[in-house]
This record gives structure tokens, C-alpha cells and sequence, in this order.
């Protein structure tokens, strides 16, 4: 016979097992609901496959910091950080077009082969293509994410087959169920899931041409003392062969010509007003966009840079002595220009740097700002509304006082405002140092981030709604969500902001 106190103990310890069984059982249940949560999220990031051309190399083998051998781990990273995982993410590099449109049609055709038309698995899918575009001597200095201007007919018989393969290896992925993302520049015929502008040549344009107004203070400058302006305009033939220099060849950079449609843009009224002059007379207020060819030169020249602005700004002889021609700005459009002619303006004798044009900065400021201890902020001295030569009261008081032909001559060897744009690592230090006033790049750390969002949010099957970076543009007569980064200028000023704490650049390559 079992005493009572002890059945009631047996039946609490056995109530306790079955408590402490459920309590497991639960929790097991959360932990495989979590897992499974855990599965489900990075499943739903699924695949990116990127195909992208390999690195462009300039003339002068000088470097860019917008190459796709910077952006392309950059997105890698990116797209970890949204959620895909490492083996969910490969990578294609080509040469070429032609290269990179045979690989992109043996990836396609082997992945849609083993898939079912709207399976799970290619709607989990993303592929990123930069199309390999053709490219110059000139257009390579600017970095290889511009977006190529399109001229209609000027594709040979290869590159129109390539196009034509890559167009029907990206709609048989759409038709699989794939989505594509398309950066730089589109594929004729073919409409993306969404598109990245990179910088246009007009846009590199304008974003010098407005720096240099800025700089300048134009807007208040008088027409009785105006600013002396030169556009640099680098040029090369497509094939970048010999022959294609001769005499009689016809000019036909669609680059450069885009590129100053930009910069004109910006300036034309500047020289309508009087504001602005051309010292070589190569532009005027009566030039238009058609006229870009008058500041053209030829960067397959030797030392074509360097020549042209030594044609345009000569050294003259004035009262017997060897007399410089004032310029206030030049825009040199990339960094190797600029950097030639930094090289040339201090042969021939001018002095100083950017830092000492209104409004004024020293150059001990730069460096103080670029340590983190020093605010460059001053405020500008403005010009005289009249120029003395202009100026009847300063030309007599001048004139008793012998200080006239002096001043003058100071003041025509000034140094000039210089505009570059590619960011070239051994080229900063003359930014630091005020030779060049400023150049600039494209903001590929909001690009990186805004291509790895929008792939996992088409993976997702999720719109774009409320992403600020998208906006609609057409392509193809369609209107494509495009993502656009505005580009990054920079100066003495900003620089430590813009290009050293971000990482592109180290304190060691900006001479500091």
C-alpha cells in the first residue's frame, strides 16, 4: 500500500518532467522558427552575378580613383552587408565588348537551362552589367564609369554583333524570371530593371565651368575689369592610330564635344556680358556649342597640353622687357592636363596658386584644415569694378607715383585658377598646394550602396518606393528607375572631407 504524501510526490515530479518537456518542446519551435527566419531573410537577398569590363588605362598611365577595380569589391561588400551571402555573389570581368557579351551569353544560357520559367530561384537573381564601352585616350583620363555619349551608326560591324549578343542573352534572363541592373551605359534595344547613371561628359562640364564661376565670384565681377578665361579641350580618334592624325582627318570626338556643351553652358553668358574674355580669342559671345573644336587640342601630340597654353597665354615683350599674358582661369578638364599645365604656367614664370585667388585661403590653412585644427572659411576682397588700364584716376595717380607698369606686371603673372576632374591619386598634392584649384569624381560610396540596395530589393520582389536615389529617366522610349549620385567636387577645402576620411586616398598620397 503507497502512502498518500508519496503519491503526490511522484505525481508533481512527473507533472515537472512534462512542464519542463513542453517548456523544451517551445523552444525548440522558437529556435527552428528563428533559423528557419534566419533562412528564409538571406534567401530572400538570393544571387548577384556582376559582369563588368576590366580597369581602362590612360595615356599616362596615371590613375584615375574611379576604376571598376575599386568599385566592383566595394559592392561585394555592399551587398553583404544587405543580407547576400558571400557564395551568393561572383564576379566577371572581360576586356572587351565583344569578350564580355560571350561570357554573359554562356552564363545566361547555362543558368536558364537548369531553371523553370518564374522559379523561385531566378526571381532570387540579379545581374549587374556595365557594358564594355569604346573608349579614347581622352575619355580614358576621365575614369571608367562615365557614361559614353551614344552616336547612332558609329559602332563597326564586331561591336554591333556584340551588342546584338548582349542584348538577347539579357532578355532571355528576363524572361526567365532574372532581374538586370545596368551601369554606365544601356544596351539599345533593351530596357533594365533599373539603371545607374554614372557622369556624363556634359556633366564634368558644368561641374568645372561652376566651380570656376564660383571661385571667381563672377557674378560680381564688372565688365570694365574682366576675367581671362581659357577652355583646354583634350581630343584623340577612337582608334587612336597614327594615321587618323594626318592634316586632313576630321575632328570627331563626341567626348570632348559633349564636354564642352557643358562648360559653355555654364559660361556663354559670362562672355555675352563682358564678364569674361578669352585672351587667345578662341571663344567669344558670339561662340556656340558648334565651336568646341577652336579650344580643342590634341592629346596625341607631344606635350600637346603644354603647347597649347603656352600658344594661348604667350610671353611678350613689354617696354623692352619679357612680360606675361594675364589669365584668371583655366580648365584643363582632367588631372593629367591640369597637371601639364601646372607644369608650364611655373616655366613660364607665373607665381603663387589658387590659394591667393578671392576669396582667399593660405596655404598653411589648407594644411591645417586637412590635419582637423583649422577653419578655412574667410571672407572674399572683392576686385575693383574697373581694371587700372581702365581706370582714368589710377592711371594718373600711376603715373606720378611709376608704380603703373609694375602693379601691371605683378598682376599678369598671377597665378590662375586651374579645374581638373578624375581625382588622380599622384596628382592631389598640387591641390593641396593651390596649383590646382580643384577636381572631382564620382561618389562611388553611394553608388556602391545604392546598386547592393536596389539588387536585394528586386530579389525581394519589393518596389523602389521611397528610395531617394532613384528617380525615372527614359530609356528606349521607357521609363526606367535610374540611380543617380551627383558628382563630388573637390578643392583644398573639402578634401580631407570628401576623399581622405572616406577612405579614397590616404593622408601619405595627398603629400601630407
Amino acid at each position: 500500500m503507497v502512502h498518500t504524501p508519496v503519491l503526490a510526490r511522484a505525481a508533481a515530479a512527473l507533472s515537472g518532467a512534462a512542464l519542463l518537456m513542453m517548456l523544451g518542446a517551445c523552444s525548440s519551435s522558437q529556435t527552428t522558427s528563428t533559423a528557419a527566419t534566419t533562412a528564409n531573410t538571406t534567401a530572400d537577398a538570393g544571387s548577384v552575378t556582376m559582369f563588368a569590363p576590366a580597369d581602362g588605362i590612360t595615356m599616362s598611365q596615371r590613375t584615375p580613383l574611379n576604376k571598376w577595380a575599386k568599385l566592383i569589391p566595394q559592392i561585394t561588400g555592399d551587398l553583404k552587408k544587405q543580407g547576400v551571402e558571400k557564395q551568393n555573389i561572383s564576379t566577371v570581368i572581360s576586356a572587351d565588348l565583344d569578350k564580355q557579351s560571350q561570357q554573359l551569353q554562356d552564363w545566361v544560357v547555362k543558368h536558364v537551362t537548369n531553371l523553370k520559367k518564374g522559379s523561385q530561384t531566378a526571381q532570387h537573381s540579379t545581374l549587374i552589367v556595365a557594358p564594355a564601352s569604346q573608349t579614347n585616350a581622352s575619355s580614358r583620363q576621365y575614369g571608367d564609369y562615365v557614361t559614353q555619349p551614344v552616336v547612332k551608326g558609329a559602332q563597326d560591324s564586331e561591336q554591333r554583333e556584340a551588342e546584338s549578343r548582349m542584348r538577347s542573352a539579357l532578355q532571355l534572363a528576363r524572361k526567365a524570371g532574372m532581374h538586370v541592373v545596368l551601369v554606365s551605359n544601356t544596351v539599345s534595344g533593351f530596357t533594365p530593371d533599373a539603371f545607374v547613371q554614372c557622369s556624363t561628359p556634359e556633366q564634368i562640364g558644368e561641374l568645372q565651368a561652376n566651380m570656376l564661376v564660383s571661385k571667381l565670384d563672377l557674378g560680381k565681377v564688372s565688365k570694365d575689369n574682366p576675367k581671362s578665361i581659357e577652355v583646354l579641350l583634350p581630343y584623340a580618334y577612337a582608334d587612336d592610330s597614327d594615321s587618323a592624325t594626318s592634316d586632313d582627318a576630321e575632328i570627331n570626338d563626341d567626348f570632348a564635344k559633349e564636354a564642352f556643351k557643358g562648360v559653355w553652358k555654364i559660361l556663354k553668358p559670362y562672355y555675352e556680358q563682358g564678364k569674361v574674355y578669352s585672351p587667345s580669342g578662341s571663344l567669344s559671345k558670339d561662340s556656340t556649342d558648334d565651336d568646341w573644336q577652336s579650344v580643342a587640342f590634341d592629346l596625341n601630340e607631344k606635350d600637346g597640353a603644354a603647347n597649347t597654353i603656352a600658344e594661348r597665354i604667350p610671353t611678350i615683350k613689354k617696354d623692352g622687357a619679357s612680360a606675361r599674358t594675364r589669365i584668371d582661369g583655366i580648365i584643363a578638364m582632367n588631372d593629367a592636363v591640369a597637371s601639364s599645365v601646372v607644369d608650364k604656367l611655373d616655366d613660364m614664370g607665373y607665381t603663387g596658386s589658387s590659394a591667393d585667388i578671392n576669396p582667399s585661403i593660405t596655404i598653411p590653412g589648407i594644411v591645417g584644415n586637412i590635419a582637423g585644427h583649422k577653419d578655412l572659411l574667410r571672407k572674399s576682397v572683392p576686385d575693383p569694378a574697373k581694371s587700372p588700364t581702365n581706370d582714368p584716376q589710377s592711371q594718373r595717380e600711376e603715373s606720378h607715383s611709376g608704380a603703373s607698369s609694375s602693379a601691371q606686371s605683378s598682376h599678369d603673372s598671377r597665378w590662375p585658377v586651374i579645374t581638373g576632374y578624375g581625382s588622380y591619386a599622384d596628382t592631389i598634392p598640387q591641390v593641396v598646394n593651390g596649383k590646382q584649384w580643384m577636381t572631382g569624381l564620382e561618389n562611388r560610396d553611394e553608388l556602391s550602396t545604392d546598386i547592393a540596395r536596389t539588387c536585394v530589393r528586386l530579389n525581394r520582389n519589393k518596389g523602389f518606393s521611397g528610395l531617394s536615389y532613384i528617380t525615372e529617366q527614359s530609356i528606349d522610349g521607357v521609363k526606367t528607375p535610374t540611380i543617380h549620385e551627383e558628382l563630388i567636387a573637390v578643392s583644398a577645402g573639402n578634401l580631407k572631407a570628401t576623399l581622405i576620411d572616406p577612405g579614397y586616398i590616404s593622408m601619405a598620397e595627398a603629400g601630407l
